[in-house]
């Protein structure tokens, strides 16, 4: 298939790990309206098994540029066949950690990249890659968010400051520090890495219609410091960076303790939130309060980036893939939430 007239970039959505439900919630996505103006770029193999998997009845068919999505019909799933992928995928164990299924992961991110840099498509959604996959392949980084940040870099350039959120409808939470040791994140938490998330989450809020968000900034330590009892961090570096954000016409409130602050910021019905994001130390202290209100809602999204990128917030599940019952929600949540914020 080819394109036949120009229409508006579409959004592709890369295959993820092929031993995981990546490909299986793929599947789900397209048997349903949602998955319009947009295409899978992973192995078309991997692509029909997922599509068998799932019920069968799914069309799985090979185009050749991201515009022929326009000529695909209902009830077809498009694939560009990603480039330079292990011959033998089709043979890694479902379930597993398998260096060719985080290789081919991997391949998947950087012809995305390579895309959405060169305008071909408006903005990229994830499936979930495996760690130890991408570490078995040889893959030098631990997630997506710092392999996109590599891919984004200039030749000779200083990487883009990027930072991880994790949104649903009730909550939103920007992270400071992301995949590292808890030992090495606190060490990790400093004057410019606070300031730099908060200018990030301000200024990627104006990309979902929020010009002046209210940002509330968790504490490090228990009850946030207490005063310098628990802990100074919030006293020597948080406060200062929120006092140089206000400074700049960022309205960053806090820092609050971490027990009480997501609750307070929490949307839900009859319970207006305080606050429209939370700046979070640490990877689990963000994440762990929006996963708790349901993963199967939950987006990845990653600010800073020159182009639009989201993600569910789950992971690969090994321990059901194959079984066709992993729900596509969170990624249908993505990549609406894709179509959100690359809209013009």
């Amino acid at each position: 298939m080819s394109a036949s007239k120009h229409t508006a970039s579409p959004i592709v959505i890369t295959m993820g790990d092929a031993c995981g439900i990546g490909p299986e919630t793929i599947a789900k996505l397209f048997r349903g309206s949602q998955a319009s103006a947009c295409f899978v770029l992973g192995d078309i193999g991997v692509m029909r098994r997922a599509a068998r998997l799932t019920g069968g009845g799914l069309v799985v068919a090979e185009i050749d540029v991201p515009q022929a999505v326009i000529e695909v019909p209902p009830n077809v799933l498009p694939v560009l066949q990603a480039q330079a992928l292990p011959a033998d995928l089709l043979d890694a164990p479902l379930g597993t950690i398998d260096a060719r299924a985080g290789a081919a992961a991997a391949r998947c991110i950087e012809q995305a990249v390579a895309l959405a840099r060169r305008g071909a498509v408006s903005a990229i959604v994830t499936a979930p890659v495996h760690k130890g996959a991408l570490a078995a392949a040889g893959i030098g980084f631990p997630g997506h968010t710092e392999m996109l940040q590599s891919l984004s870099t200039e030749p000779g350039g200083m990487p883009p400051p990027v930072r991880m959120m994790l949104a649903n409808d009730e909550l939103r939470t920007v992270l400071v520090t992301i995949h590292q040791s808890l030992r090495s994140a606190i060490d990790g938490v400093t004057f410019d890495a606070v300031l730099g998330t908060l200018r990030i989450a301000h200024r990627a809020a104006a990309g979902w219609g929020m010009a002046a968000p209210r940002i509330a900034v968790a504490g490090l330590n228990p009850h946030a410091g207490e005063g310098g009892l628990f802990g100074d961090e919030e006293i020597t570096t948080i406060a200062p960076a929120i006092a140089a954000a206000r400074a700049e016409g960022i309205d960053a409130r806090g820092p609050y303790a971490p027990d009480t602050v997501f609750m307070r910021a929490r949307h839900a019905p009859g319970h207006p939130g305080e606050f429209d994001i939370v700046v979070a130390m640490t990877h689990d202290q963000g994440l762990i309060p929006v996963k708790y209100l349901g993963v199967e809602h939950g987006v990845n999204v990653t600010l800073g980036l020159p182009f639009v990128r989201t993600s569910p917030d789950h992971g690969t599940a090994f321990d059901i893939a194959g079984a066709a019952v992993a729900s596509a929600a969170s990624l249908a949540a993505a990549l609406a939430m894709a179509r959100r914020l690359a809209a013009p």
